[in-house]
């Protein structure tokens, strides 16, 4: 596989994220003014019921079969074994997860006027188990991955606009949004044939597999906590209104994080083959070009959204939130720790490399320093409160996985990876800055954010970014200049 393949595999996965985020803002005005707020809120508690049991099926499943068939991917009778045992595997636990799902629906009273809707979105389940998606993501199929997803999407927009007329429509919306999910995964039943044969098997390998998949199911969960008891204790110490501040700032850092974190997928199947092979001289260039990357994109939306926090606010949701501007710059703050912290450190290095453990334990530290914060100081500072906590756990989080990085991983040059974005931001200020004696919102935040734009990819250039220089031979290549200086 080329580099080249890379590339285009972050193309596809951004423009998947990018989709996946731009369908729920044409979907949910629509869908709010029709079905109103009580079925709307039908929709989202029967989701967030099968969101537990979703955790229970899916395990740390995911993750660990894109590492494993990853390594073995050159060997097809391999590849096969593996898939297999792991896909045997995600069968029993959706298998109990459902039974566990009958159980609750049958005996928890205050679900009895749900239960038609939580089967129908239940259905998620079985259809991502039969699917393994994963499988695809290990053989760094994302442009089919991306062109699956969008067309989906784009189908259940049309059922949504075709049959969803009043708010008794709720049902219908459930399954169209089945559609959407359920759908894509169930063509890559026979899609994913041209990589191996997948098939159900009582011949597992428990101890090989469970130990692993365990950890990481207890990361993911402890991560699960680390991202929702601010909202929790938030809601139960100080109401409504202050989750309301902290939910839509969080909800901003939420769309920037899915942008930023969505190479991780790109790249894992590849750091875990290297990882594998032990070819520490690829894993060093391709570490070198993520952490770029990280920096390059996750450092100016820092510094924008610091600059313009109050802007972005009024902007997305109006005056009554612009309490949760400092939020936001709160929240950014702690974003930029995990740019290098748990999304470089933990999921770029610690997971292919196969130290789920360690990580599974800095995840739960993380996750109760996180609670005991909150317990201290949210019911004096609210909001302010939640956030601060949490980048104080993304720190700790850094703290603890810099000392357990891989003395093989050495990157080379990484003054030169770090200058461009630091100058490009302070260019960014600059423009922000200056744009704030603008009266006119609107016109504020699109020049800024033009003017910002601008700046900073002349700054990359003239601090000669590798990764700009890189785009550009891509499209100098591309169009047929060949001659000439190399950009």
């Amino acid at each position: 596989m080329t580099q080249k393949s890379l590339k285009k595999n972050t193309v596809f996965s951004a423009v998947k994220t990018g989709a996946s985020i731009l369908f729920p803002l044409i979907t949910f005005p629509y869908i709010s003014r029709t079905l109103l707020t009580d079925n709307v809120g039908k929709i989202n508690f029967g989701l967030s019921i099968v969101s537990y049991f979703s955790l229970i099926a899916s395990l740390g499943i995911s993750t660990y079969a894109i590492r494993e068939c990853s390594s073995v991917k050159d060997d097809k009778e391999k590849l096969s074994d593996v898939a297999s045992q792991i896909f045997s595997i995600n069968i029993i636990t959706t298998v109990i997860a459902y039974l566990a799902l009958l159980v609750t629906i049958l005996f928890w009273r205050k679900l009895d006027n749900y239960r038609v809707l939580i089967v129908i979105q239940s259905m998620s389940i079985l259809a991502t188990t039969l699917g393994a998606d994963w499988l695809n993501q290990a053989m760094e199929d994302f442009k089919f991955i991306t062109i699956r997803a969008i067309t989906f999407q784009f189908l259940s927009l049309i059922l949504m606009f075709v049959f969803v007329h009043r708010p008794e429509d709720y049902m219908i919306y459930a399954v169209i949004c089945l559609i959407s999910t359920a759908g894509a995964s169930i063509t890559n039943i026979w899609y994913r044939r041209r990589y191996c044969k997948v098939n159900f098997t009582l011949k597992i390998e428990w101890k090989r597999h469970m130990t692993p998949i365990i950890y990481l199911f207890v990361m993911v969960l402890a991560q699960t906590v680390f991202n929702s008891v601010d909202t929790t204790m938030l809601g139960t110490i100080h109401g409504d209104y202050e989750v309301g501040i902290y939910g839509t700032a969080h909800k901003i850092l939420n769309i920037i994080n899915q942008v930023i974190g969505s190479l991780i997928w790109v790249i894992m199947p590849r750091m875990s083959y290297y990882f594998a092979e032990k070819d520490y001289d690829s894993v060093n260039r391709l570490l070198r070009k993520v952490l770029g990357f990280n920096l390059m994109l996750g450092l100016p939306c820092v510094v924008g959204c610091c600059m313009l926090s109050e802007d972005i606010i009024l902007v997305v949701a109006g005056k009554s939130y612009i309490e949760a501007a400092p939020v936001l710059q709160i929240l950014m703050l702690g974003f930029a720790i995990s740019l290098i912290g748990g999304n470089f450190l933990g999921n770029a290095i610690l997971l292919p490399s196969k130290e789920e453990r360690y990580y599974m334990i800095v995840c739960c530290i993380a996750a109760g320093v996180n609670i005991l914060g909150n317990y201290l100081f949210i019911p004096t500072y609210g909001s302010i409160a939640a956030a601060g906590t949490t980048a104080v756990c993304s720190l700790t989080i850094l703290i603890f996985l810099f000392f357990k990085v891989d003395k093989n991983i050495k990157l080379t040059k990484v003054r030169n990876i770090v200058l461009g974005p630091v100058v490009g931001c302070i260019a960014i200020a600059v423009i922000c800055y200056l744009c704030k004696t603008i009266e006119t919102l609107w016109c504020r935040v699109v020049l800024s954010l033009c003017g910002s734009a601008g700046v900073y990819f002349v700054s990359q250039i003239v601090a000669k970014n590798e990764l700009i220089y890189d785009v550009l031979n891509g499209i100098k290549k591309k169009v047929g200049i060949t001659s000439g200086e190399k950009i």
